[in-house]
This record gives structure tokens, C-alpha cells and sequence, in this order.
């Protein structure tokens, strides 16, 4: 569903992004499969059949709330600045991006991270993050191949290692604190690969 399908006025003080935005949160304090439709209906204080006019099931709201999170990182890997130069210097756009994506829309990456293949929507958008997860592997493999990276780590280990920090910012960054995204992915950067980087031999003249 396109952007603007999305922003299109319903009901007075209600749009899709509207009611998209409170199904998210509800799927993230109850869970996906307890969240009813008659939930949503109460929370939002609207007829079920008002959020029927706007969204066809449930899993329509699933899929395009976890195609907000999925469509941020994998432009992440399209950006021009991650498909150009040394491959150390694409990774870290890669990692700086995805921690841009995950603060910028941390509703909807919480709730992919939470996903676990129980409905075929599910399963369609654990399958786009493996490929996210496969492409980072490649960036690591091509960073170790250049001799950016330490050689003695499987690049698969480093990539689940480096998203493992990066998907833990969602269970405690909050906007409102005191660092704000950009110093947040210095310091992932700083920790990740200032401690990956390969050290250059120092001169013993």
C-alpha cells in the first residue's frame, strides 16, 4: 500500500497511519495472536467495521506495520553511500543506517523483532530479514576479505554479533533521553568496529 494510501483522511480525527500506529502498539503489549480486532475497536473508541473501512484483516495491519521496518533497512543497503568504496566503509553505513532505521521507526522494528513465523505474514517478512541479514554477511566477508576486518571470526557470527547489539537499542532507547540517534550510532560504531578493525603493526624501527 503506497504512502499516500496510508495519509488518506477517514473518519474525522482517525487516518490509516493513525489507526496503523495504535494496532502496532497494541501487538507489542499483548502480542500479535491476542490482539483482536474488538481491541483495536475499544482502544481507538471506533466500531469495528470503521477499521474494516480502512484495513481488510488484521494481517493487513501486521504486514504493512512490519513493511514499515523491512522497507527502512533494506533501503538502508541501497543507498548510495553503501554500494560505493571500500567495503569496511559500507558496512559502517550499513550499521549506522540501521540504527537511523530502528529510532526513527522503533514501534515497527520492535514488532519485527518479535516476530516468530506463526502466520504467513510472518513468515514472508522473516524471510526479507534473513536476506537483510545475508547481504550484511557479504559486506562482512568482502570488509574481512580486504583485510579491514579480523579474519578469525566467521563473517556469519559477526553479523549476528553486530545486530545483536543493534536490535537490543529497541528494548531500552527512548527518544526522549539524553542521546539522540546520530551519538547513538557513533557509539555502535565505536564498540563494533574499532574492536573488529585489524590493528596495524607498529614500527619497532
Amino acid at each position: 500500500m503506497s504512502e499516500n494510501a496510508l495519509t488518506r483522511r477517514g473518519r474525522p480525527g482517525y487516518d490509516q497511519r493513525a489507526i496503523l500506529e495504535v494496532a502496532v502498539a497494541a501487538f507489542i503489549e499483548f502480542g500479535y495472536d491476542a490482539t483482536s480486532m474488538g481491541v483495536l475497536a475499544t482502544r481507538l473508541a471506533l466500531s469495528k467495521s470503521a477499521i474494516y473501512h480502512h484495513f481488510t484483516s488484521k494481517d493487513e495491519l501486521l504486514e504493512l506495520a512490519l513493511a514499515e521496518a523491512l522497507d527502512g533497512l533494506e533501503g538502508v543497503l541501497t543507498d548510495e553511500e553503501a554500494t560505493v568504496g571500500p567495503a569496511i566503509d559500507r558496512l559502517a553505513r550499513v550499521l549506522r543506517g540501521a540504527v537511523q532505521v530502528l529510532t526513527d521507526r522503533l514501534p515497527y522494528v520492535t514488532l519485527l523483532l518479535r516476530v516468530r513465523g506463526n502466520t504467513e505474514v510472518e513468515r514472508s517478512a522473516l524471510s526479507r530479514r534473513r536476506a537483510f541479514d545475508r547481504a550484511v554477511t557479504t559486506l562482512v566477508t568482502e570488509a574481512r576479505d580486504e583485510g579491514s576486518l579480523r579474519a578469525d571470526i566467521d563473517p556469519r557470527v559477526v553479523t549476528r554479533l553486530l545486530f545483536g547489539m543493534v536490535n537490543s537499542i529497541a528494548e531500552w532507547y527512548r527518544p526522549e533521553g539524553p542521546e539522540d540517534a546520530a551519538q547513538l550510532a557513533d557509539d555502535v560504531l565505536a564498540v563494533a568496529l574499532d574492536g573488529l578493525r585489524v590493528t596495524p603493526p607498529t614500527d619497532k624501527g
